[in-house]
């Protein structure tokens, strides 16, 4: 009996073994240590940025131009004299002055969008948000290397390269920053 037994013992173990499939915990393309930083390094990772930018600029011009023009004519006929004269003045000064500065700050969740061949991370992102019934839109894009990432997954928007930011506001107040139409078309004309 115990030959039976150990043939139906073995059986059922072949059986058993047939039907279980091990599988390995371990997944290359998403296996991340314990102790590694957890900072995006693939593609679908986010990545927080910091975006600190300062712009400004300033253009002044001074114009200034003086004509003169003076035309005379004289016709004597016998003892009579007759002269006539026209005479042109004008006179343009003009000056302008040209003064803008930016400043923004935004910190922006952007995604991975691809993993470049030296491994620097392509990254893009968008934020929308509404405020006072404005609407108000950042874009970033730009391409990040892995050592410019600090421990808590931020990067400044400052070590981006090929970095592209727009913001944008929609809204009652961004139009009213627009000129007219037709104060537009009278600096066309010079007016």
């Amino acid at each position: 009996m115990t030959g039976r037994f150990i043939t139906i013992a073995m059986l059922v173990l072949w059986a058993a073994l047939d039907v279980a499939h091990a599988t390995s915990l371990y997944d290359e393309a998403t296996f991340r240590p314990l102790t590694a930083d957890q900072k995006a390094y693939r593609v679908g990772d986010v990545l927080t940025v910091q975006v600190f930018e300062n712009s400004s600029a300033s253009t002044s011009i001074d114009t200034g131009t003086r004509r003169k023009n003076t035309l005379g004519a004289e016709l004597t006929h016998g003892s009579q004299r007759h002269a006539t004269g026209i005479g042109v003045n004008g006179d343009f000064d003009g000056g302008g002055r040209t003064q803008r500065a930016n400043r923004v700050l935004i910190t922006l969740g952007v995604t991975v969008r691809e993993v470049l061949p030296n491994g620097d991370l392509r990254v893009a992102g968008e934020q929308q948000l509404l405020i006072n019934d404005e609407q108000q839109r950042v874009t970033l894009e730009g391409r990040v290397r892995p050592q410019d990432v600090s421990d808590g997954n931020v990067v400044l928007s400052t070590r981006l390269a090929d970095a592209r930011i727009t913001y944008l506001g929609e809204g009652e107040v961004s139009q009213r920053q627009q000129r007219a139409w037709w104060r537009k078309l009278l600096d066309w004309a010079g007016m």
